[in-house]
């Protein structure tokens, strides 16, 4: 079984708001990353600072909120390092995906989760380049992510991927991974939903 992570501690810089609290048709973005994962994973948790909006969204949807680990530099990366040693002991995989792509393809999650199980992590790929934050990590990466993570640094998602040798699941359409990161972004995702 598995570990779902939604990766809602991003500083919205460009959107000048918490992107997790934005609602698309009526629904926070959380919220809709949450339905997202319900049906392929056993738990899902929510990577976020206490304090945050996200946080209290978590709450409100009785899910777990972890914090980056204590001393490590903020980043996607500390967060899912946090999940992974969250699922330490109880799951085999963890399965990420940003708050702020309502749009990700319906088989996503069934497709890495089947290309982990031949590789230590699986990544999204659609034309426009790897989506390394749609991804699944196996829980033997803890090591490997502590390591990178050790001096203060925080590298790049995608270089981790690469240098773990992540199985590479190829989607045809780059709309689906569409992110909010602009007040445009939202109106286009309400148009394509609506």
């Amino acid at each position: 079984m598995n570990l779902g992570l939604i990766l809602a501690g991003g500083r919205s810089l460009r959107f000048g708001a918490e992107k997790a609290a934005v609602r698309l048709g009526g629904v926070t973005l959380l919220a809709r990353a949450h339905a997202r994962l319900a049906g392929a994973c056993s738990e899902i948790a929510v990577s976020a600072p206490q304090g945050s909006e996200a946080a209290a969204i978590a709450r409100s949807l009785g899910l777990t909120c972890l914090g980056d680990p204590e001393g490590g530099p903020r980043g996607p990366l500390s967060g899912v390092l946090a999940g992974l040693m969250f699922a330490q002991g109880r799951y085999e995989f963890l399965l990420t995906t940003p708050c702020d792509a309502p749009l990700l393809p319906q088989d996503l999650s069934a497709r890495l989760l089947a290309a982990a199980e031949t590789a230590p992590a699986a990544v999204a790929r659609s034309p426009a380049g790897l989506q390394p934050l749609c991804a699944v990590w196996r829980i033997l990466m803890i090591r490997p992510l502590t390591s990178a993570l050790a001096d203060g640094l925080h590298p790049p998602v995608h270089r981790m991927l690469i240098d773990a040798n992540a199985a590479v699941v190829d989607f045809p359409d780059d709309d689906a991974f569409l992110n909010i990161n602009t007040p445009e972004d939202l109106a286009e995702a309400e148009r394509r939903i609506g």
